[in-house]
């Protein structure tokens, strides 16, 4: 254990009162490891994987919830607000959902009666406890003119799945906020799309609500001109944002070197210079921007140690492997 809380710290999520509130990603292993810093320095959680279709619906007639109530059970225990994190997504699904008893493609009625069945199973489960949810996660498509990525959903369903999940989800909890959750968000070429999907939808009589922003960002991209046009583009819908799973890596996406054993001085002042300029951004939409998580407590456990990358490890956070405030923490805070 190395959490020693200094309490003339100042809290993070204290320093952002009146602006949005202040999350991270979690998991029973963070909790365990990590949680006196989580619950001293973030008002919000978001589960990073145990809410996932393939870990709480494994097989078509048995739900495995224990992990996903640990949490539920952390974030009431600590009065935390929290965020349910996803309902579709074309990874991290099983195999049965999209199959038939042959192993066959199922049909699209039977796609969306299965997802109907869970997300009433899950989202009424955790009504009460979860404010918001990410009911679609990153089905837009990258690059090419195609707006929707491929995908099960897509090819079994059509791209009449998203309106569809969006009105499960309203229907199992009507006082949820819901979010369409995307990565490269700021990138004008899949900003352009989001845009277009989220003003299809609203158009539609969708209940959205949202906008979840990423922000798996690092040192060198995007651009604060890029994050502002991205902002400024998704508030014009009308939408709440949210920056869901905000982190800073020290590495350009396609740097694949992999010998660094602790972060260089160098790197660790340039992520403190990107987060301060970034929250200063930030702050200046908190009047749209409700809520910033980072995708992650501190930096002994990131999804970004050994990804891109096998071998390497990162530093995205604000706090360090031994859960004390790094430069960044400091420029953040003190950036008001």
């Amino acid at each position: 254990m190395v959490d020693n809380i200094n309490r003339s710290i100042p809290k993070l999520y204290e320093a952002f009162h009146g602006c949005f509130d202040i999350g991270a990603a979690v998991n029973p292993r963070t909790i365990a490891q990590s949680g006196d810093l989580i619950a001293n320095h973030y008002n919000s959680l978001t589960a990073e994987n145990e809410m996932k279709f393939e870990r709480l619906h494994p097989w078509e007639n048995s739900y495995t919830f224990e992990a996903a109530d640990k949490i539920v059970d952390y974030a009431r225990e600590h009065g935390k607000k929290l965020r349910g994190h996803t309902l579709v997504w074309h990874n991290q699904a099983p195999d049965w959902l999209f199959q038939d008893g042959e192993g066959g493609p199922v049909s699209g009625e039977t796609l969306l009666a299965r997802l109907k069945l869970h997300v009433d199973t899950v989202v009424r489960r955790y009504q009460g406890d979860i404010y918001a949810w990410d009911v679609v996660n990153e089905a837009i498509a990258d690059e090419g003119p195609e707006l929707l990525r491929s995908s099960p959903w897509l090819d079994i369903a059509g791209p009449g799945f998203i309106a569809k999940a969006f009105e499960f989800a309203h229907e199992a909890d009507p006082k949820a906020l819901l979010f369409y959750n995307d990565y490269n968000e700021s990138h004008p070429q899949k900003r352009d799309k989001i845009y277009e999907l989220l003003k299809s939808l609203l158009s539609q009589g969708v209940p959205v609500h949202g906008i979840g922003l990423q922000a798996h960002w690092n040192l060198f991209d995007p651009g604060l001109d890029e994050i502002r046009a991205a902002i400024e583009k998704y508030a014009s819908l009308g939408l709440v944002l949210h920056l869901t799973e905000m982190d800073l890596s020290l590495f350009r996406f396609d740097d694949v070197r992999a010998d660094l054993t602790a972060p260089p001085e160098e790197l660790l002042e340039l992520q403190a210079r990107k987060y301060e300029a970034v929250f200063n951004l930030l702050r200046e939409y908190k009047d749209v921007i409700d809520s910033v998580t980072f995708w992650g407590a501190a930096d002994d456990y990131t999804w970004l140690d050994n990804f891109p990358v096998r071998g390497r490890k990162n530093w995205p956070l604000l706090f360090d492997e031994n859960h004390q405030p790094k430069r960044s923490f400091w420029r953040v805070v003190d950036g008001r």
